[in-house]
């Protein structure tokens, strides 16, 4: 049996309508939204489904929803290919998709990964709020050089690389006046692409410090299962298995960057021949191309 390794995606990956007919095709997940209404306390569905791209693109919300339509997807998938399912030898996800695939491999509920992502959503838009901040994508640079340029452009505030995506792909988060500064520099020194990121402020990085307090006495007190699928956290590109283990990595998580491109060649280097992204969006194929053009996509 080829060797599979599920992966959800992370902010940024929402669209309005997005799981619309997911729902519309079967009652398993048409009770999977009611579910998640009844947990957050408001209509998710119609956020999800009609809300207007500002209130979706809101980190309240976006969170919660992209983990809601992932896990709808992951349904389709065990309706439609059972055999993908049963395949699978690894999980993870980019950023928030980290606790979608704790979910998947049963080390919490979906209820309880609701109620996290939720409290998550409002911590982050919190200290996003208290700091002016943002997130570049930065790519067609070497990383030493985007280095570089966040240590000239942290003379006008902090920044650093947050997401560590794939080859000549990064994404810088820090103050606002130094994303600006570092944009400018980038653009000198020939960067194919600029963009900054739809999101609330400086994810994954110290700017997330008030976040990662709040969440910590709730993390901790959390029941927490081993994965009955192998895990492997962003924050470190390795496998853990300890209940306890996976806590902290959640709480470092917050304010941590993202080591994408280390737990992509981690699993290639284990044997995982094919990949499925499950969720909104199509970014995680793009990024696995880029480091890896031979491996099978789904």
């Amino acid at each position: 049996m080829v060797k599979t390794a599920i992966l959800f995606p992370g902010q940024g990956a929402q669209t309005v309508g997005m799981g619309r007919e997911l729902y519309d095709a079967s009652s398993k997940i048409r009770d999977l939204y009611s579910l998640a209404n009844d947990v957050v306390g408001y209509d998710l569905t119609n956020v999800c489904f009609q809300g207007s791209a500002e209130l979706l693109d809101s980190t309240e919300q976006s969170q919660p929803a992209i983990f809601l339509t992932s896990l709808a997807a992951l349904e389709n998938l065990r309706e439609t290919d059972p055999d993908a399912v049963a395949s699978c030898v690894a999980t993870t996800g980019l950023s928030l998709g980290e606790y979608t695939a704790l979910v998947f491999a049963g080390v919490m509920s979906f209820e309880d990964g609701l109620r996290l992502v939720q409290l998550r959503g409002k911590a982050m838009q919190a200290a996003s709020d208290a700091t002016a901040s943002g997130m570049v994508s930065v790519i067609g640079l070497e990383v030493d050089q985007v280095r570089s340029l966040c240590q000239e452009a942290s003379s006008t505030g902090y920044i650093q690389i947050a997401n560590y995506l794939c080859p000549k792909n990064f994404v810088v988060s820090g103050e606002q006046n130094a994303c600006e500064t570092l944009v400018d520099l980038a653009t000198q020194a020939g960067a194919i692409k600029l963009a900054p990121l739809a999101v609330a402020g400086a994810f994954h990085t110290a700017i997330m410090n008030p976040a990662v307090e709040q969440m910590r006495d709730i993390i901790e007190g959390m029941t927490f299962s081993a994965p009955q699928i192998p895990y492997i956290s962003g924050v470190d590109a390795q496998f853990h298995s300890d209940p306890a283990e996976i806590k902290q990595i959640l709480i470092r998580q917050i304010s941590s960057p993202v080591l994408w491109e280390d737990a992509m060649r981690r699993l290639l280097a284990d044997g995982v021949e094919s990949f499925y992204e499950i969720g909104p969006g199509r970014v995680l194929r793009g990024l696995m191309k880029r480091i890896d053009r031979k491996v099978k996509l789904n």
